[in-house]
C-alpha cells in the first residue's frame, strides 16, 4: 500500500545547521580532550601549574558542553562558542606559561590545535561578518603569544596556515548556506504547488458534483415534459424551469468556474485540511472538522499554515500525536493545531526560523480579516488560525 507523499519538506537550512553543529561539536570535544591530555603530559618547566590548571579546568568545562551538544544532536549555543573564543584567546596569549619550549619550536603545540578548532567553529556558527574578525583575532593572538614566549620563534608560517583555514571554512559555509537556501526556496515552491493542485482537484470535484446535481434536476424536468406529465404550460412547470435556469446561470457565473485555477473559486476547507493532515509523515493526526466552504486563496493559506504547524510538531515537539480542529466562533472560521509536546519560547526563536513567522503568523495576518496566534508552554503548543468571511 503506497502512502501519500507529505506536503511538507524538512528545511535544508535546518538540516545543514544540525549536521554541521553535531560534526563540529564532536570534533571540538575530541580535540579538547586530546589537548587536555597533551597539556598534562607536557607540563614541564617553564610551564606554570598555577596558570595551566585553572585554564585547563575552564577549557575542560567547555569541552563537556560540546560533548553534551553532540550527544543531544542539538545546535551549538552561540554563548558556548563565544566563551570558547574567549578562553582560546587567553590560552594563546598565555602560551609562555602553558607550553614547553620544545612544543613551541615545533609549531605543533596543543594550543595550536585549539586555535584551528576555534576558527572552524566560528566559521560554522557565525556569518562571515562576525566569523572573519573573530578568526583574525584568534590567529593574531596565537602569533602574539608565541612571540611573547620566545622572540625568535617564527610566526609567519602558523599565521598563514590559520588564515588559510579561516578562508576555507568561511567560503565553504557560505557556499553551503547559499545552496541550502536555494534548496529551501525550491522545496517551498513545490509545497505551494502541491497544495494548489490539491485545492484545484477538490474545487473541480465540487464543481462536478454541482453540475451533476443541476443536470439531474434539469433532465428530470425535461423528462416529466416528455412523458406528458405537463400537457400544457402551468405555473408549477414555469417555476421549476426558472429554478433550473437560475442554477445553471449561477454555476456559469461562479468565479473560477470556467477557468482552471481561479483563486476565488470556493473550496471545501474541511476536505482540504483532512487531506493535509493525512500527509504528514511520522505523526498521527486526529481531525475534527466542520464543513466549511471558503475561497480558494483562503483555503490555500489555511492549508499552508496547518502544514507548517504540523511539521513543527513532528520535528520539535517530541510527540507523535497532534490534533486539528475547525469550528465557527463568533462569525470567524477558526482552525487550531494542538499538541502536548515540550513547547517552545517564541521570543527565543532563531532569526532564520521563518516557518513560524512567515508560513504561519505573517501569512495568516496578511489575509484580510485573517489572523493567527501561537500559545506554547511545557505542556504543549496550540496554533490558532482564523478568518472572517
Amino acid at each position: 500500500m503506497s502512502h501519500p507523499r507529505s506536503t511538507r519538506y524538512d528545511s535544508a537550512t535546518r538540516q545543514l545547521e544540525k549536521a554541521t553543529a553535531r560534526t563540529a561539536a564532536g570534533a571540538r570535544g575530541a580535540v579538547g580532550t586530546v589537548a587536555v591530555v597533551a597539556a598534562s603530559f607536557g607540563a614541564v618547566p617553564p610551564v606554570s601549574l598555577s596558570w595551566l590548571v585553572p585554564l585547563l579546568a575552564i577549557h575542560l568545562a567547555l569541552t563537556a558542553g560540546y560533548a553534551r551538544v553532540w550527544w543531544r544532536t542539538a545546535l551549538v549555543p552561540p554563548r558556548l562558542v563565544a566563551a570558547d573564543v574567549a578562553v582560546t584567546l587567553a590560552l594563546c596569549l598565555a602560551q609562555r606559561f602553558l607550553v614547553a619550549e620544545e612544543s613551541l619550536a615545533s609549531g605543533a603545540s596543543w594550543v595550536s590545535g585549539l586555535v584551528t578548532m576555534t576558527i572552524i567553529l566560528a566559521g560554522i556558527s557565525w556569518r562571515p561578518a562576525l566569523a572573519v574578525p573573530v578568526g583574525l583575532a584568534v590567529a593574531g593572538a596565537f602569533a602574539a603569544g608565541v612571540r611573547l614566549a620566545s622572540a625568535t620563534q617564527d610566526v609567519v608560517v602558523p599565521t598563514g596556515i590559520h588564515l588559510v583555514q579561516l578562508l576555507a571554512i568561511v567560503m565553504l559555509m557560505t557556499l553551503l548556506r547559499r545552496s541550502s537556501a536555494d534548496t529551501d526556496a525550491f522545496l517551498e515552491r513545490s509545497v505551494r504547488a502541491e497544495i494548489a493542485l490539491m485545492v484545484e482537484r477538490l474545487r473541480r470535484e465540487d464543481q462536478l458534483k454541482q453540475v451533476g446535481s443541476i443536470h439531474e434536476t434539469a433532465l428530470h424536468t425535461l423528462g416529466m415534459v416528455g412523458l406528458g406529465t405537463y400537457d400544457r404550460p402551468t405555473p408549477t412547470l414555469a417555476a421549476q424551469v426558472r429554478t433550473d435556469l437560475a442554477a445553471l446561470e449561477k454555476l456559469r457565473d461562479t468565479p473560477g468556474g470556467g477557468t482552471p485555477g481561479g483563486d476565488s473559486a470556493p473550496i471545501a476547507l474541511d476536505a482540504l485540511l483532512d487531506e493535509v493532515a493525512g500527509r504528514v509523515s511520522g505523526l498521527d493526526v486526529r481531525t475534527s472538522l466542520v464543513a466549511e466552504t471558503v475561497p480558494g486563496d483562503v483555503a490555500e493559506r489555511f492549508a499552508r499554515a496547518v502544514t507548517e504547524a504540523l511539521a513543527n510538531v513532528a520535528l520539535h515537539a517530541g510527540v507523535h500525536e497532534a490534533e486539528v480542529v475547525s469550528t465557527r466562533r463568533g462569525g470567524d472560521i477558526v482552525v487550531e493545531v494542538a499538541d502536548s509536546g515540550r513547547g517552545f519560547d517564541q521570543d527565543r526563536l532563531p532569526p532564520d526560523r521563518f516557518g513560524v513567522r512567515g508560513s504561519i503568523l505573517d501569512m495568516m495576518r496578511s489575509l484580510p480579516n485573517g489572523g493567527a496566534r501561537i500559545s506554547s508552554s511545557s505542556q504543549g503548543t496550540r496554533v490558532s488560525l482564523w478568518w472572517r468571511p
